[in-house]
């Protein structure tokens, strides 16, 4: 880690830079009104826990895990497991608002006591222990470090987070954390959503809000990862600054005053005279060139994205 490969960023610096302008807005009007707060947080819960678990293989949609969360509902067909498993993401999110309320950092004892919860009444002799065994990682290029090892590279990993030395932004910090996490897998089951949610603890302790990588974006998340085991942070930096980028815009829509409307691309297209193409405008916002975020399989942005990216680059000529 010592000598991680920057490359990336002089591709990322203005997605950097939006997402820093974003959060500094937010800021201006934190604290947000509470009805506002709690509303957010309930349905990011419902959000971020379908879609954690269904990247893990959690057949529960999102609809049902909104049943199971919101109104203890059992749903038929599904196993006791994947009902433990949403009861138990949720529990575990409750816990990381709790942490950062008690303004607790990332270390070791957090994340044991997130995978605890997640493991909780699951696989009670593996929950909050770091695994004693070697493990293999179906689909990935690499073979994770031996166990003896494991305790030592945490212990590493976290001192590299708060130490900081190479001057990363939080950001930067947060998907480093999220890839060097997964490559040293310190538990036998629960890596991927116990990671999630440590990264969110390094995320929100720093004002901004929880990135929940979607379901849709499974297999470019696993891409990513893999990319970044070669040591290219590139497409890491750009999902995971995507994924930020999408509850920020969240947050900021439900302000007072807020005059941005984000629509469906094709929807805009339609509806505005525009200076480029659906498939254009998908790409610029897919790469991260313009304000945009994902629901669903569908990309949403802004007119004023459009018009700032056409003024960008005429500035630039």
């Amino acid at each position: 880690m010592k000598h991680l490969d920057l490359t990336y960023r002089e591709e990322m610096t203005p997605i950097f830079e939006r997402l820093e302008t974003k959060l500094e807005q937010l800021k201006k009007h934190r604290p947000l009104p509470s009805m506002a707060l709690n509303k957010i947080r309930e349905a990011l819960t419902v959000e971020w826990t379908y879609n954690s678990n269904s990247i893990e293989g959690n057949t529960l949609s999102l609809r049902e895990t909104q049943m199971v969360l919101q109104d203890g509902i059992t749903i038929k067909g599904k196993s006791l497991r994947e009902h433990f498993e949403a009861k138990n993401h949720e529990r575990a999110i409750n816990l990381l608002y709790k942490m950062v309320e008690r303004r607790e950092t990332l270390s070791i004892h957090e994340i044991l006591s997130l995978h605890g919860l997640l493991l909780n009444s699951i696989e009670e002799e593996f929950a909050g222990r770091l695994r004693n065994g070697g493990v293999r990682i179906s689909g990935a290029n690499f073979v994770p470090p031996n166990a003896v090892k494991v305790s030592g590279l945490m212990d590493d990993l976290v001192t590299f987070i708060k130490e900081n030395p190479l001057n990363l932004n939080v950001v930067e910090l947060a998907a480093v954390f999220h890839h060097r996490f997964v490559w040293i897998h310190p538990f036998f089951d629960g890596n991927g959503r116990t990671v999630r949610l440590a990264m969110n603890l390094l995320l929100i302790t720093h004002g901004f809000p929880p990135a929940i990588i979607l379901t849709n974006d499974r297999i470019k998340y696993y891409t990513a990862l893999n990319d970044a085991n070669k040591g290219h942070y590139g497409k890491l930096m750009l999902l995971m600054s995507q994924a930020i980028e999408r509850t920020l815009n969240i947050y900021l829509n439900a302000l007072p005053g807020n005059t941005l409307e984000y629509s469906e691309i094709s929807n805009l297209v339609e509806e505005e005279n525009l200076p480029y193409g659906q498939e254009y405008i998908s790409l610029l916002a897919r790469t991260g060139k313009i304000d945009a975020y994902k629901e669903g399989r569908n990309w949403l942005t802004t007119k004023e994205a459009i018009e700032d990216y056409v003024k960008n680059r005429k500035r630039k000529r």
